[in-house]
């Protein structure tokens, strides 16, 4: 999957995103690691956003993660902060600790370093907590700096999320 992610095609996805959850009625939160707040900071780069978009939680630290989003310790520990199991419960934690409906979590690793055989740099897991208490995960192996994995991180969520909206 090639997804633009210079700044321009950034923005333009976050203004479909801002559309199509005004068009639905849903409100976003958003669980940031490696974004480090870049998912939010675009969301509200647009007036009004305050009516689809309710708040951004950044939980780099796997303590954040435990304290703001309810993410357990063990989940931590048995599968690494870069999991699946952990963004999905970074993604139920954000709906859970907000007035949001819908949310996007992201944890990866940007590098240059923290990498392993197994978890290579690039490496980034995603989870969408939908309506119904739904939840859907990816991971993705993005290349490029860190520079380059973060803005992929950012294009993925938001892509993700307009699939989800769209069916």
């Amino acid at each position: 999957m090639t997804i633009r992610h210079d700044d321009e095609a950034l923005a333009m996805l976050a203004a479909a995103v801002a559309a199509e959850f005004k068009a639905h009625g849903r409100v976003l939160a958003t669980a940031e690691s490696c974004t480090g707040g870049w998912i939010a900071k675009l969301c509200t780069d647009f007036p009004g956003s305050s009516e689809w978009f309710e708040r951004g939680l950044v939980t780099y630290s796997d303590e954040a993660k435990q304290e703001l989003l309810g993410v357990g310790a063990s989940d931590i520990h048995r599968f690494g902060a870069v999991s699946e199991v952990v963004a999905a419960a970074m993604a139920r934690g954000a709906v859970e600790h907000s007035r949001a409906d819908i949310a996007v979590a992201t944890s990866g690793i940007a590098g240059p370093d923290g990498g392993t055989p197994d978890k290579p740099v690039g490496t980034v897991c995603f989870g969408w907590a939908l309506p119904d208490d739904v939840v859907e995960t990816e991971a993705h192996l993005l290349p490029g700096d860190r520079d380059e994995v973060r803005r992929a991180t950012v294009a993925v969520a938001f892509d993700g999320l307009l699939r989800r909206l769209t069916g």
